[in-house]
């Protein structure tokens, strides 16, 4: 993870600059504004969570988050949290949620990293990986893996490049993806869409940047998975039985580019959180206008 000194409307028009590769606007919707989550939730059967930004602020729960997760099953809703969060193992995802007071179950949590390994079941490629060697190959499919450093020789070694984690990225490591796609155009699989993520000392610079960074310096063309991409979607609602009925399910995300833009092509309703998000103390509105997404609610807090 990088830590940006950028701000939210840094990020903002840095999302505008890459719109060209995400998936069209849905149907907007009323931009309705409400105090929290539970002034909207009554008419919905599924809940989807956005973590970073709804329930937490990196390793911080967003006040009154876990409460209100409790209070939306008391009153017999299904949740889900949808992240973009790929850079670790599930085990240790689960424990953080844990440890932050949150109560889901492994199958109430649908990952980026899980679409992306879903994708690749099976494939006998060998891959370069942007990830911190920190776990190892520790749920990653068992897949044939070599994590990228500072030797150019690991670069020009590999069949593709998965792009899942950047913590420990590095500028000349990013110059050496560059230089390898170049000389030698190979597959690049993204296993985090973000460009940024909230901490609690700033945005992080999540995978996603570095991979529109690769596409606009090489021509390459990423393919993404996770939000607003639907396959990480597709696995949440699978998981939960029956499907549901799209306008019973509400995504609540902090940034209109991903959580807003990626539900609502699905048909589901959407609410913007801008407490603790990538918005937060921006214009709204303009925001809204000015991207051409428009979610059903805008939410001052979870």
């Amino acid at each position: 993870m990088q830590v940006a000194t950028r701000d939210g409307p840094w990020a903002f028009a840095a999302y505008q600059a890459i719109r060209a590769r995400l998936p069209a606007p849905g149907q907007p919707g009323a931009s309705t504004r409400a105090p929290d989550l539970k002034a909207v939730a009554d008419p919905f059967d599924l809940i989807l969570l956005d973590a970073y930004g709804v329930l937490n602020v990196g390793e911080r729960p967003v006040q009154g988050a876990v409460e209100r997760m409790l209070a939306l099953r008391r009153a017999g809703k299904r949740l889900c949290v949808v992240t973009n969060s790929a850079g670790y193992p599930k085990r240790l995802m689960m424990e953080r949620h844990a440890r932050l007071g949150f109560d889901f179950a492994p199958h109430e949590v649908a990952s980026s990293r899980e679409a992306l390994l879903a994708h690749l079941s099976g494939d006998r490629r060998h891959w370069g990986v942007m990830l911190s060697p920190e776990h190892g190959d520790e749920d990653l499919g068992g897949l044939s893996l070599r994590f990228l450093g500072d030797d150019p020789k690991d670069y020009a070694a590999v069949d593709g490049f998965l792009m899942i984690g950047s913590a420990g990225w590095t500028a000349k490591r990013q110059a050496l993806l560059e230089s390898a796609v170049l000389r030698d155009p190979r597959p690049v699989l993204v296993g985090n869409p973000d460009l940024v993520a909230p901490r609690e000392d700033g945005l992080s610079l999540e995978p996603g940047h570095f991979a529109h960074r690769l596409a606009d310096k090489t021509g390459c063309e990423p393919r993404f998975f996770g939000k607003p991409f639907p396959e990480i979607f597709d696995i949440a609602v699978s998981r939960l039985g029956s499907p549901p009925d799209p306008a019973r399910v509400l995504m609540v995300g902090d940034t209109l580019q991903t959580d807003v833009l990626g539900a609502q092509a699905l048909g589901f309703k959407t609410a913007l959180v801008l407490g603790h998000g990538m918005l937060k103390g921006m214009d709204c509105a303009r925001a809204c206008a000015d991207s051409g997404i428009f979610p059903d609610f805008v939410l001052e807090r979870t």
